[in-house]
């Protein structure tokens, strides 16, 4: 079954390559969706794909990127979207 989630991650996260290393890490995991800063500093992903997938995606986002310092994690299932890969919005 296909699902679409939202994750936030708060912390060391923005300027340590957290939303390369998370569109590379769901590109490898075959999920689609978006990973972009937001303005408080934190990343905001939606992924989509199976639930082994998802799961998979959440348990690396805890750590991130070997220079990321992962304070907080939130993830919610939203409305699933129509995503054509997973890309960095700038």
């Amino acid at each position: 079954m296909i699902k679409t989630i939202s994750i936030q991650v708060y912390g060391k996260v923005q300027g340590v390559w957290y939303r390369a290393s998370t569109r590379d890490h769901a590109q490898n995991l075959g999920i689609l969706g978006t990973v972009q800063n937001k303005k408080d500093g934190s990343v905001y992903i939606e992924a989509q794909g199976t639930t082994t997938q998802l799961e998979a995606l959440y348990a690396w986002c805890k750590e991130g990127p070997e220079l990321a310092r992962v304070d907080r994690i939130e993830q919610v299932e939203i409305t699933p979207k129509s995503y054509p890969d997973f890309s960095v919005i700038r």
